[in-house]
């Protein structure tokens, strides 16, 4: 086995890589048919969803796979060579086994768990098999990792650890509101007919939305996702279609905007949001390129736009002003080698005054004047002594350190509110579907997926992550030793088929030499010597397959044909004749 998948991922990748890298169905199918007919690969199966992209392949050289199989990736999906290949990742053989299953059992995804990766794989492995690209290896492989994938799902509780983009999409939005109470009786539009926008229309649905509204570009295909809605046991919701450019004015009466579509380019503008946003509430939103900015909620991805409010004087002035500037209070007793706890003006009026100038000060306060009185009218005469006795104390101190520490308070900003939300949007679409601006404007709330992936990555991991992992493991384990026994089954074939040809042979010439012997002794002979061939042949064949399958063991088969100097070619013919019979079966479809 010599599987090698090359890829980029959230993990690997900001987000405004992947959806440049991002591949639709033509660009997967030509990726596909440019990588077989690569001289490295002889299989290949692509595995492109919202946060990845894998090209994987059967290569009979690493280093050779790996540069071709990078150029490809870059060539087909419009992202330089150079600005691609730091975001790469490679996985080989057990490796890349080991990384497949466990994007099927959803520990790589995104939100962990997830169970939407399976129905992905399982379309990956339909195309390859479609277009003849996947052979034994890929095969075995991809229906291998459905089954860990799905076992992974019955056996743990992976599914509590996460759920689908969707939920989880909905709980961002729903801001630690339960999704059903906070969809319920709502109107949601729906951008996109394809498998994400209909689990997203569902997803609504059950959580107890008004209305659903869904535009597509193919008016067909949003009637029957319209009608299914409206009709399914678990869904009954009233629903209709609308063409795309009825987006603008459906926008306008909806509380919930969900859009994946293949689109190349945005979907939904900041301006066309503002516009909705506009119209819900009759009030002007400020556009993100339009002048002032509207404030981020807190928690947002955004910093949060605010504007300064009245500011407070607090500059240092000279002796005998009225206002001072606030002080380093610890700082200033440490040095002055005084009680804690004089006055604040006495703080305010010091403050970074040098030593001859306290000295001043100082007789200025024993003279009571009116700074004093105005600032402690309540008890002047009994606290201008103990300031006039921290002063002087603070000028000796001065006079050795230069001047008093200066603290200064930071200037206060008034934070805007920002306004409660009348449109929720969720963009789930690689590249994405709506503009990024629309994370800054009031009155709305956007949850795309670069905001997923951070919401994602302090999510709690459940326990049952652990059992996922060892089951990865286990199978790994297991696919490997299977791979690498079916690797020397082809030899050991041509083993048997060879001593049966010289058993063959052998009773030929007996019958030359016994004209006489009749059909009973001939057949018993025949088996008599069939059997003496198979109890030698039966130990070495069954104990080579057991050393085949341990790790290091592909080198038995080699040594099988070199004792017993097997043509290659007939040990070739076996294999072919194996993987026309695999492809006839599996091809049919996935399981």
């Amino acid at each position: 086995m010599s599987l090698l998948v090359v890829g980029l991922s959230h993990r690997s990748a900001p987000v405004s890589v992947l959806e440049r890298a991002s591949l639709n169905a033509d660009d997967r199918v030509k990726l596909l048919q440019d990588t077989v007919a690569a001289e490295p690969a002889t299989e290949a199966a692509v595995l492109a969803t919202c946060n990845r992209i894998e090209l994987y392949a059967d290569v009979d050289k690493f280093h050779a796979g790996v540069a071709e199989l990078s150029t490809l990736l870059a060539q087909h999906s419009g992202v330089g060579l150079e600005e691609l290949t730091p975001h790469l990742y490679v996985h080989y053989e057990d490796r890349a086994v080991h990384h497949l299953f466990s994007v099927a059992c959803g520990l790589d995804s995104m939100v962990v768990g997830e169970g939407q990766i399976l129905g992905q794989i399982k379309d990956s492995l339909a195309r390859a098999q479609e277009l003849h690209t996947a052979g034994r290896l890929l095969n075995d492989l991809f229906q291998q990792a459905l089954r860990v994938g799905k076992r992974a799902h019955s056996e743990t509780g992976i599914d509590r650890a996460g759920q689908s983009l969707v939920t989880f999409g909905l709980e961002q939005l729903s801001a630690g509101t339960a999704v059903t109470d906070w969809a319920r009786g709502k109107k949601a539009l729906v951008i996109g007919a394809g498998s994400m926008s209909s689990l997203a229309a569902a997803t609504l649905a059950r959580a107890g939305v008004g209305e659903i509204v869904i535009a597509n570009r193919t008016r067909e295909r949003a009637e029957r996702l319209a009608r299914i809605l409206t009709e399914g046991d678990d869904t009954h919701v009233p629903a209709r279609a609308v063409p795309m450019d009825a987006v603008p004015v459906e926008l306008t009466r909806a509380d919930i905007a969900v859009s994946c579509t293949g689109a190349t380019g945005l979907v939904l503008t900041a301006e066309a949001v503002a516009a909705a946003v506009e119209g819900r509430t009759a009030e002007p939103v400020a556009r993100p390129d339009g002048g002032r900015t509207a404030p981020e909620p807190a928690g947002s991805r955004t910093a949060a736009a605010v504007e300064p409010g009245p500011r407070e004087t607090t500059q240092p002035t000279a002796a005998g002003a009225e206002e001072g500037c606030p002080l380093d209070l610890a700082t200033v007793e440490q040095l002055a080698g005084v009680e804690p706890g004089f006055s604040l003006l006495g703080e305010s009026a010091v403050a970074g005054i040098d030593a001859a100038t306290l000295e001043q000060h100082g007789a200025w306060v024993d003279g009571g004047t009116s700074l004093l009185e105005r600032g402690r009218a309540r008890d002047a005469q009994a606290e201008a002594g103990a300031d006039a006795e921290l002063i002087t104390a603070l000028a000796a101190t001065a006079a050795t350190v230069g001047r008093v520490p200066e603290l200064r308070k930071p200037e206060p900003v008034a934070v805007l509110p920002r306004p409660e939300p009348v449109l929720f949007v969720l963009d789930l679409a690689m590249p994405r579907d709506v503009d990024a601006a629309v994370h800054r404007l009031a009155g709305a709330r956007l949850v795309d997926i670069e905001s997923l992936a951070e919401a994602s990555a302090d999510a709690p991991m459940a326990a049952d992550v652990d059992q996922v992992r060892r089951i990865v493991s286990d199978e790994v384990g297991a696919f490997g030793a299977a791979q690498r026994a079916a690797h020397i089954t082809p030899t050991v074939v041509a083993l048997r088929t060879m001593a049966a040809d010289v058993v063959a042979s052998e009773i030929a010439r007996l019958e030359g030499r016994l004209p006489g012997l009749d059909d009973k002794h001939r057949a018993e002979i025949t088996q008599t010597v069939r059997r003496v061939v198979d109890k030698l042949l039966h130990a070495p064949t069954v104990r080579v397959k057991q050393l085949a399958a341990e790790p290091g063991g592909a080198g038995y088969a080699d040594a099988l044909r070199t004792l017993f100097d097997l043509d290659p070619e007939t040990v070739a013919s076996v294999s072919r004749a194996d993987e026309d019979s695999e492809k006839n079966g599996k091809n049919r479809g996935p399981a």
